[in-house]
C-alpha cells in the first residue's frame, strides 16, 4: 500500500471512531542501556517532556475475563500524582501489521481509587498490576518513552507508522526487533522463561518470586 493510500485509510478509520477515541500506533523494543538511549535522543532533536517518573498500573476485568477475551484493556494508571483511565480495543483489519494498532480512549481522573471502587461494585476486579519508571521524549511528530521495569528496560515509539520506522532506523533498531506484545504478555513470557513465581510485575513481587 502506498503512503498516500495508507494515510487516507488511516484517516477514514479515525473518522469512524467516537470523538474521544484515537488510533494508537506503536512498537516496543528492548533497551540494553537506558542512559545511553536517553543521551542519543537528545542528539537527534528529541526533548525531554517528563523525567523518569513512577507509574503504577492496574488492569480490570470480569471473572470470566470478558475484556481480555475480546482483546480489550481497561486500566487505571497512576503516573506520579496523576490518575488516568484508559480503554483499548483492537482496530479491525490490522492483525498482521508490523506496528501495534489500537483504538484508545483516555481521560484524566480526579480520584482513581474511587473509580476502582466503582469498578468493584460493577463486578470488575484487578487482574494484573505492573509498575515501571517512565521518561517521556518527543521530537514534535511522535513520542518515545523509556520504561525501566522489574523485568528489564524497554522503549516505546508512538506516532505515524512512517515516523516510527524512520526513528527506529535512526536509533539502529531493525524491524525484526519490533515488539507489539503488551507488558502483561511480556511478563508472562519472562516468568515462564525464568521460573519466577510473581503474579504481578512489581519490584516487590518479582524480588519475592525469585526467592521461592
Amino acid at each position: 500500500m502506498t503512503t498516500s493510500l495508507a494515510a487516507s485509510k488511516s484517516a477514514a478509520e479515525a473518522s469512524q471512531l467516537p470523538s474521544a477515541a484515537k488510533v494508537e500506533v506503536e512498537i516496543k523494543f528492548r533497551v540494553a542501556d537506558a542512559d545511553a538511549l536517553a543521551a542519543r535522543l537528545l542528539t537527534l532533536g528529541f526533548q525531554l517532556l517528563t523525567p523518569s517518573t513512577h507509574e503504577y498500573n492496574r488492569l480490570f476485568d470480569t471473572p470470566e475475563r470478558t475484556l481480555r477475551n475480546a482483546g480489550q484493556t481497561l486500566r487505571i494508571r497512576k503516573y506520579g500524582d496523576q490518575y488516568v483511565l484508559t480503554h483499548k480495543a483492537p482496530l479491525a483489519g490490522k492483525p498482521d501489521a508490523p506496528h501495534k494498532h489500537r483504538v484508545e480512549t483516555e481521560t484524566t481522573l480526579a480520584d482513581g481509587e474511587a473509580l476502582a471502587q466503582v469498578f468493584a461494585s460493577l463486578g470488575f476486579s484487578v487482574t494484573f498490576v505492573y509498575e515501571k519508571w517512565r521518561a517521556e521524549y518527543s521530537d514534535g511528530t511522535g513520542h518515545l518513552v523509556i520504561d525501566e521495569t522489574p523485568i528489564g528496560s524497554f522503549a516505546e515509539l508512538e506516532g505515524p507508522a512512517e515516523w516510527i520506522d524512520a526513528t527506529a532506523a535512526r536509533l539502529g533498531v531493525a524491524s525484526r526487533d519490533y515488539m507489539t506484545a503488551s507488558y502483561a504478555k511480556l511478563f508472562v513470557e519472562w516468568r515462564d522463561a525464568t521460573g519466577n513465581t510473581a503474579q504481578n510485575m512489581t519490584r516487590a513481587e518479582v524480588a519475592a518470586g525469585a526467592l521461592r
